[in-house]
């Protein structure tokens, strides 16, 4: 995952957090339009911006791999303009499935450079970890979007405000936490996640401390594995930031309820 920028805001945690709230909207894709978003903006960020991956389907500008089969994915939308602001994948492993869905993406293109003793997927419960891999700030949606690229990309309606820039620098911390927040939903209690060096950094403003798991590796720039459990995330994370928790919690409930009631029903059918 790269690492968008988490500014620092004058204004009252609390206040900033209430208007982050009401400014975007935390959805869970359930349908293949909704997964196309997704899969469009990870276009936009990891295909043309960073040019970290080929477009998956080109024609329909669209990046996905094989661990969206076991994925589930969340997109942050901005209530105004209903643009995608930001997006980032649950991946969950299945023991019965072969390779590489048996495993983390982490594993299949890093498994050599996992060096911890005690904190490797391979001496943990399957069924009680999972990866937030593929996090994505829509370009327009970070501090630094400069007026004529909205523009450019949007129409002229679209144009952010002062107050609503000042919400930018949360993104990245809400992309997390509604990782973090699903997982916890689906009974895991151990997270793990590639990063660049600086993401661990930013993240440990919010208090979630990771611990680094595996050594460097050149892959889409320098990154290594992460991990952090459910006690020290929920024990550390900052009281200012327990309002959003509480509040993408209460929101993907339902979401998660009634996609989970989805595929059970298809199962049955099959």
């Amino acid at each position: 995952m790269s690492s968008p920028r988490i500014a620092k805001n004058r204004e009252a945690p609390s206040a900033l957090l209430e208007r982050f709230i009401q400014d975007f909207k935390f959805k869970l894709c359930i349908t293949e339009q909704e997964k196309h978003k997704v899969y469009r903006l990870r276009h936009d960020v990891y295909c043309e911006e960073l040019q970290y991956e080929e477009p998956t389907d080109p024609y329909n500008k669209l990046e996905y791999d094989i661990h969206d089969q076991n994925s589930i994915h969340c997109l942050i939308e901005h209530r105004r303009t209903g643009l995608v602001a930001g997006c980032v994948r649950v991946v969950i492993p299945k023991p019965s499935s072969p390779q590489p869905l048996n495993q983390l993406p982490l594993q299949t293109y890093g498994s050599q450079s996992l060096t911890h003793p005690e904190f490797h997927p391979e001496k943990l419960a399957i069924n009680s970890y999972y990866e937030i891999s593929r996090l994505a700030v829509n370009p327009l949606f970070r501090a630094k979007a400069k007026e004529k690229d909205i523009l450019a990309n949007t129409s002229a309606t679209t144009c952010f405000s002062v107050e609503e820039k000042q919400l930018f620098p949360l993104l990245a911390s809400g992309l997390f936490i509604t990782g973090y927040s699903l997982g916890k939903q689906l009974g895991k209690i151990q997270v793990f996640a590639m990063m660049e060096p600086s993401l661990p950094r930013l993240l440990a403003l919010t208090g979630f401390h990771f611990t680094k798991v595996g050594e460097t590796i050149n892959f889409h720039g320098r990154r290594s594995a992460y991990y952090i459990d459910k006690q020290k995330a929920e024990s550390g994370l900052k009281k200012t930031l327990l309002p959003l928790y509480l509040h993408i919690q209460q929101t993907l409930a339902p979401q998660l309820e009634e996609m989970l009631a989805q595929e059970t029903s298809i199962s049955l059918t099959m």
